[in-house]
């Protein structure tokens, strides 16, 4: 699918956008695992939550979809059955990489796939933590790389240190926790997205948190038993950041997004959009099963280049493909560092970016951990590829609106992944 993308004047109205992805895997995983019965509202019907359902499925768990959006599981009390076929997480690095961990506390043989995209991506880090623990994974690359044969049983607690802050890894090593008796304790340099943590503590488990100089620690104690309950999604910011950060960038608009997450380890964009000076404004509603969400409305204006990095990284990873599209028509220089990760997601983002955006007439250097933009440049029409990324696709998307001429976007579909609707609520805010 090729996506033709016409400049735009402003973006105005308001909106709300689909379920949190990263709540809707770990809703989906925890209620399996759960007694009793979840109700999930809200849930992201996404390929990749979609992924995590089938796998589910899969493993013997009974889930229904009364209407749109809202997803019932009927959990197994943390006793899932053997598979009697491959499990299939599609392009999802966060069912892979979740599944990993309960699959490894339990007593079958299982065998874990995903697309050609997906078996590119690094699993090593998940998995030797993981064979710390007890489990016995193999596959590829000496189990560094899918497909991977996981056979689980008996798993011991212990400590895990984290080189990178990742809040995937962190969740595999908590979810394997559930099932291993004492304390499981993943120390990270920095905090990482904390949606795991919330939802365990919600489904009744004893998770604890730290921060200090050293970082970041959280530890569960198990094993844990999981109670089911009704789990409220909040629309995900993930998928807001690109209308707030073309709002943001086109003067005269005013744009506000309903019923949005907040989660503080997860709005490091709206942070980063402050300081390039974007107008932004936060309404805050009540908690729900942990999660903090509310209102955000942004309005258009001149933006200035700005420096990102460090503790601020994790907070915001998903979102550093958009704001590097921002950094194009702010005035003076955006550097972007301490982000590698962009290197192993669904593309080589740091890569994809530089070369994509260089079509568009933009000035970007790709460094090993990050990019150098050279803002106050104009883009301009051209065609694009989005390298079977959504959020690069979707970041494109951004640019188009930004640039003098047309965009033509090759591979469009891959939005599908997290956001369906994505082109039709573009076109209906755009003027």
């Amino acid at each position: 699918m090729e996506q033709r993308i016409e400049p735009a004047r402003a973006l105005l109205g308001e909106l709300t956008v689909p379920g949190d992805k990263s709540v809707s895997h770990r809703a989906a995983i925890l209620g399996a695992l759960a007694e009793g019965t979840t109700e999930i509202e809200g849930f992201l019907e996404g390929a990749d939550p979609r992924s995590t359902l089938d796998c589910l499925a899969a493993l013997g768990v009974e889930w229904r979809r009364p209407e749109p959006g809202r997803i019932v599981v009927q959990g197994r009390c943390g006793t899932l059955v053997e598979p009697s076929r491959v499990l299939d997480a599609g392009n999802s690095g966060t069912t892979a990489r979740l599944l990993l961990g309960v699959l490894a506390s339990q007593p079958f043989h299982a065998v874990l796939t995903g697309d050609a995209s997906l078996c590119r991506r690094p699993m090593g880090r998940v998995v030797e933590p993981l064979r710390r623990m007890g489990a016995r994974i193999d596959g590829r690359e000496e189990g560094r790389a899918l497909p991977l044969a996981v056979r689980g049983g008996a798993l011991e607690a212990g400590e895990h240190r984290l080189a990178v802050a990742s809040a995937q890894v962190k969740s595999a090593l908590l979810l394997a926790g559930l099932a291993a008796a004492g304390p499981t304790g993943v120390a990270e340099p920095h905090a990482s997205r904390d949606h795991t943590e919330r939802m365990l503590r919600s489904f009744g488990a004893q998770v604890e948190e730290a921060s200090g100089p050293q970082g970041h620690r959280v530890q569960l104690q198990g094993p844990a038993a999981l109670r089911g309950r009704r789990v409220v999604v909040p629309g995900d910011i993930s998928s807001a950041a690109f209308f707030l950060a073309a709002a943001a960038a086109l003067p005269g608009s005013r744009l506000r997004v309903r019923r949005v997450g907040l989660n503080p380890t997860r709005t490091g964009v709206l942070e980063a959009l402050s300081r390039m000076g974007g107008r932004i404004a936060v309404e805050r509603r009540p908690d729900v099963a942990g999660e903090e969400w509310g209102d955000v409305t942004v309005e258009g204006g001149a933006l200035e280049g700005v420096e990102l990095g460090g503790e601020l990284i994790p907070r915001l990873i998903d979102e550093l493909p958009v704001l590097c599209v921002l950094a194009c028509v702010a005035t003076g220089e955006t550097r972007i560092r301490d982000a590698a990760e962009l290197r192993v997601k669904e593309s080589d983002r740091i890569a994809t970016m530089a070369e994509e955006l260089g079509r568009l007439g933009a000035r970007v250097e790709a460094l090993p951990d990050g990019l150098v933009v050279q803002g106050g440049g104009a883009l301009r029409g051209a065609t694009v590829d989005a390298h079977g990324d959504h959020r690069v696709a979707m970041a494109l998307a951004v640019a188009g609106l930004l640039a003098a001429g047309d965009t033509r976007i090759r591979g469009a579909e891959c939005v599908d992944i997290s956001y369906p609707d994505f082109w039709r609520q573009l076109d209906g805010l755009r003027r």
